[in-house]
C-alpha cells in the first residue's frame, strides 16, 4: 500500500487558497506555504482523505499529499488534483562595477595621479 506524506496548508495562505479562482492543470504550491503533517498509508489519495476524515485532523481544501515518489495532490473542493512545487528563484548577487584597466578610485590613469 502506498505511503503519503502529509502537508497542512498554513492559515493565512488557505484563505487566499479558498477563494481563488478553479484553474486547470497542475497547481503551483509554495513550500512556505505548508507545514508538515505527518505520513498516512493507503490505496490512494481518496483512501486517505477518506481514512483522515473522521479524524482530529481531517484533509482540508489546500492540503497535500505526497507519494513516496515524489508526486503532490492537492486537495481541492472538486477532489485531488495533481500539484507541483514552485521553485525559488535562485538569488543572483550583483557584480561590483570594475575600475577599467590602467585606473585607479582617482579616475586618472596610474602613474599620473598627484602625490
Amino acid at each position: 500500500m502506498p505511503n503519503y506524506r502529509i502537508y497542512r496548508m498554513k492559515d493565512n495562505p488557505r484563505e487566499h487558497f479558498r477563494s481563488a479562482p478553479h484553474v486547470s492543470g497542475a497547481a503551483n504550491v509554495k513550500r512556505r506555504d505548508y507545514e508538515e503533517g505527518g505520513q498516512i498509508e493507503a490505496a490512494s489519495d481518496y483512501a486517505a482523505w477518506e481514512n483522515l476524515r473522521a479524524s482530529e485532523k481531517p484533509l482540508e481544501v489546500g492540503d497535500l499529499l505526497e507519494t513516496d515518489g515524489g508526486e503532490l495532490r492537492i486537495c481541492k473542493y472538486i477532489g485531488f488534483e495533481a500539484a507541483v512545487w514552485v521553485l525559488p528563484a535562485a538569488a543572483t548577487e550583483p557584480t561590483p562595477a570594475a575600475a577599467p584597466i590602467g585606473y585607479t578610485s582617482g579616475d586618472q590613469p596610474a602613474g599620473e595621479q598627484d602625490a
